[in-house]
């Protein structure tokens, strides 16, 4: 008997030490080639939503199939505001920013509003655009499924369907919408445009943040071995820190990743946070988002 206990407790240590967390790099120079992978899960981190529901839905399952970034959805933010995450065009893909502006009962229609808007000057400036129409409106939702007339055909069917992610993406972020329906079309779901995603999405911080050090940066990324690298560059364009981490999965499947990076400034200042993957080939730069941010000092 006491063998068999003995044996048992054996086995449940050894089960613990093989779970791998996802690791993450300390600060120095950016590595010149890719760190081997960890040895982690498939998936996202935390909690996904099922497929098209509120925050963060994955897509199809499966080996190599992408998941979609989970996103914290409207939050509140100083008393009378709601925070919402919205989702503009950057090369020919999609990419999230956000806005806290005054609550009201009838988000779906703020978000619209705002994706119409268009990005702030800011944004305008680091390359997002929209391709949402003014008047664009929910008509009603019902068990989950938000319904809208048809979008506008311009710019035929590339700018029709990134039009339609815009919506999409951010609709969803709204626990009552979990599809969207356009028109006379069948319902659709964030896995639906998840091909539209850059290989890498930063969802903090976010263009023209004010950032203390560290840093933390976020976000999803499809990446070679789903090693994510991050630097800090300053007013005049030189690397003041950098560090890297793994994201939950990565090559040919999309995973969370969460990194913080420090730095030192004797003034506040503008900076950049650069999310990257680095090449197996030649160790050089590649994938990069750039988001223009204030960095407050640190000594």
């Amino acid at each position: 008997m006491r063998r068999r206990v003995i044996a048992l407790t054996v086995a449940a240590l050894l089960a613990v030490g093989g779970c791998a967390e996802p690791r993450s790099g300390s600060l120095g120079p950016a590595p010149t080639a890719a760190p081997p992978a960890a040895a982690t899960p498939p998936g996202t981190a935390g909690t996904p939503a099922p497929s098209g529901a509120g925050p963060g839905p994955t897509g199809p399952s499966g080996p190599g199939a992408a998941t979609t970034p989970a996103t914290a959805g409207p939050t509140a933010a100083p008393t009378g505001t709601v925070t919402i995450e919205l989702w503009y065009v950057r090369d020919g893909r999609i990419a999230p920013t956000r806005r806290t502006r005054p609550a009201t009962p009838t988000t779906s229609r703020l978000a619209l509003t705002e994706l119409a808007a268009g990005p702030a000057a800011a944004e305008r400036a680091a390359g997002l655009a929209t391709l949402v129409p003014a008047g664009t409106e929910v008509t009603r939702i019902a068990d989950g499924t938000a319904v809208l007339g048809a979008l506008s055909a311009t710019g035929g069917p590339a700018a029709v369907r990134l039009r339609e992610a815009q919506v999409v993406w951010t609709l969803t972020q709204f626990p009552t919408v979990r599809r969207v329906r356009f028109g006379t079309g069948g319902p659709a779901d964030r896995g639906d445009y998840a091909d539209l995603l850059p290989p890498i999405v930063v969802t903090a911080p976010v263009i023209g943040a004010r950032v203390t050090s560290p840093v933390t940066v976020t976000g999803t990324a499809d990446v070679f071995e789903a090693t994510v690298s991050v630097r800090v560059l300053d007013a005049g364009g030189r690397e003041i820190a950098t560090t890297f981490t793994t994201a939950t999965c990565g090559t040919g499947c999309r995973g969370d990743y969460r990194a913080s990076v420090s730095y030192r400034l004797d003034r506040e200042q503008a900076g950049t946070v650069e999310v990257y993957e680095v090449s197996p080939e030649d160790g050089s730069r590649t994938k990069v988002v750039a988001v223009p941010v204030r960095l407050a000092p640190r000594r």
